[in-house]
C-alpha cells in the first residue's frame, strides 16, 4: 500500500470518527439539557434560539480566518444581503421547524428510542421524490422502507409496552423526519443563492432562524420559565448551552466533508451505524431494560435504512449506465 493511499485511508478514518463524535455527543447534550437532572430548562425553543445565537457568533469569528486556511474551505466575510436573506428565508423556516421538533422529540422521548422515531425520513424521502421531484422509487427501495416503517411501528407499541412512552414526542419524531426532507431539498435549491458556500448559508440560515424564533419564544412562554430558572446564572449551564451551540456548527461541517472524503452513500451507511451505536451508548449509560422485540425493531429500522441507501445507490448506477448506453 502506497504512502498516499495509508494518508487518505488515515483521512477517511478520522472524518468518520468526528462525525460520529460530534453526531452523538450533540444528541447527549442535547438531551441533557432538554431534561437532564442537573439543568433541566422547560424552554426548549430558547435553548434552540441560543444555539442559533451562538453558532452566528462562530460564523462571525471564523469569518476572520477568510482564506488562511483553504483546506478547511474558505470561511465568507460576515456580510448579509437583504435580498440574499429573503431568498433564504423558505429554508430557514424548514429549519426551525426541524430543529424544534427534533429537540422536542428529544426532550420526551429517550436517547434510546430518538432513532426509531425519527425513522420515517425515508418514507417521507419517497414520498416527496415523487409528488415534488416527480421521481418514481424502484419496488426493491418501498420494499426497504416498509422495513423502516413496519420497525418504526412495532418499536412504538414496544417502547409503550416497556416506559410511560410520550406520545408528544413521537410526534415531534414524525414532524422532524418531515422537516429533515423538506430540509434537504430547500438547501439544495439555496445554495445557488450563496454560490455553494455552506458556511454562507449557514451565517444566512442561523441569522434569519435567530428572527423566526422570537415569536415561537414569546407564544410558547419561555421568557418567563427562563426567568424563574434557579441555575440561570451559573457559568456551567452557559458553559454546556454555549458549547451546544459549537457541536451545532460543528455537526453540519463533519457532515459536510465525510460526503467529500468519501461518498454520499458511505456517508448514510456511516450515519445508520452511528445510529446503531447511539442506541447502545444510550441503554448502558441510562441502564435500561430493553426486550428482545425492542432491539429487533431497532435493527429492523436501522438494517431497512442500509438496506434502502445500498439499493438507491444501486438503482443510481444502474440508470446511470443507461443514460451512457444510449449515448
Amino acid at each position: 500500500m502506497s504512502e498516499n493511499s495509508i494518508g487518505r485511508s488515515a483521512k477517511i478514518f478520522f472524518v468518520v470518527c468526528a462525525y460520529w463524535f460530534v453526531s452523538i455527543s450533540l444528541v447527549f447534550l442535547n438531551k441533557f439539557l432538554l431534561s437532564g437532572k442537573d439543568f433541566k430548562l422547560d424552554a426548549p425553543i430558547f435553548i434552540t434560539w441560543y444555539q442559533c445565537v451562538f453558532s452566528l457568533l462562530i460564523l462571525f469569528l471564523l469569518s476572520f480566518l477568510g482564506d488562511k486556511y483553504p483546506s478547511i474551505d474558505k470561511f465568507p466575510e460576515f456580510q448579509l444581503n437583504p435580498e440574499i436573506c429573503k431568498q433564504i428565508m423558505p429554508l430557514s423556516i424548514v429549519f426551525v421547524g426541524m430543529i424544534t421538533a427534533n429537540n422536542l422529540c428529544l426532550k420526551y422521548l429517550d436517547v434510546a428510542f430518538y432513532n426509531v422515531a425519527r425513522a420515517l425520513t425515508t418514507f417521507f424521502n419517497i414520498v416527496f421524490s415523487y409528488f415534488i421531484l416527480g421521481q418514481k422509487t424502484s419496488v426493491r427501495a418501498i420494499a426497504c422502507c416498509s422495513l423502516i416503517i413496519l420497525g418504526f411501528s412495532l418499536g412504538v407499541k414496544e417502547e409503550g409496552q416497556l416506559v410511560d412512552l410520550s406520545y408528544k414526542g413521537v410526534f415531534f419524531g414524525v414532524l422532524g423526519s418531515f422537516f429533515v426532507c423538506m430540509n434537504a431539498i430547500f438547501t439544495k435549491r439555496c445554495m445557488p443563492a450563496v454560490d455553494g458556500n455552506i458556511w454562507r448559508l449557514q451565517m444566512y440560515n442561523n441569522f434569519n432562524a435567530v428572527f423566526l424564533f422570537v415569536p415561537l419564544i414569546i407564544i410558547n412562554g419561555d421568557p418567563s420559565v427562563v426567568a424563574a430558572f434557579p441555575h440561570l446564572y451559573n457559568p456551567r449551564f452557559w458553559l454546556m448551552m454555549s458549547l451546544s451551540g459549537v457541536f451545532g456548527i460543528a455537526i453540519g461541517y463533519v457532515t459536510g466533508l465525510q460526503i467529500k472524503v468519501t461518498s454520499p452513500l458511505t456517508h448514510n451507511i456511516s450515519g445508520t451505524a452511528k445510529a446503531c451505536a447511539q442506541t447502545i451508548i444510550a441503554v448502558v449509560y441510562f441502564v435500561t431494560f430493553k426486550s428482545s422485540l425492542w432491539w429487533f425493531c431497532n435493527f429492523l429500522v436501522l438494517g431497512g435504512s442500509g438496506l434502502y441507501t445500498y439499493v438507491k445507490a444501486a438503482d443510481m448506477k444502474r440508470l446511470t449506465a443507461s443514460i451512457s448506453n444510449k449515448i
